[in-house]
């Protein structure tokens, strides 16, 4: 098996992968990262969002071959229990999750949007997480969320 180069949350990794493998095996099963979760496995439900290269990307349909000297970010890379992302204190302070499977895919779109677009608008917000599911019906709360993460992170 090749071997496969790319950064992950910031660390030099280096897998011994079939490049046809998927990455969200490679990271739950080799790797260890479980904040990217297996949804639906044909790249609809948006559970196993990364961010490569700044973009949202699902994981479960993405072979490693594609990540070959890349930049992978998932909800880990986000943030520390001790120091958490802007997302995610105001993904807290808006009670903005109740089961939380779907939570760490939404945390990374809202991320990548925010890295392109530091003050979005409402609809640019919604247009962002659209490609996420939530069953549990928080996107009221999550939209909020990421407006809120968004304010504080523009203020000096």
């Amino acid at each position: 098996m090749p071997t496969i180069h790319f950064q992950l949350n910031g660390a030099s990794t280096a897998v011994d992968s079939d490049p046809d493998q998927t990455l969200l095996d490679v990271l739950r099963g080799q790797l260890g990262v479980t904040g990217p979760h297996f949804g639906c496995g044909a790249g609809e439900c948006g559970a196993c969002h990364v961010m490569v290269d700044g973009r949202a990307m699902t994981s479960c349909d993405m072979p490693m071959w594609s990540v070959a000297d890349k930049d992978v970010v998932t909800v880990e890379g986000l943030g520390t229990v001790e120091q958490p992302h802007p997302l995610q204190r105001a993904f807290v302070a808006e009670q903005a999750m109740q089961c939380g499977y779907c939570v760490s895919g939404i945390l990374i779109s809202a991320a990548a949007l925010l890295k392109r677009k530091p003050s979005p608008t409402e609809a640019e917000v919604r247009g962002a997480l659209d490609r996420n599911l939530c069953r549990c019906g928080s996107h009221n709360r999550m939209v909020r969320a990421v407006l809120r993460a968004a304010s504080k992170m523009a203020a000096p």
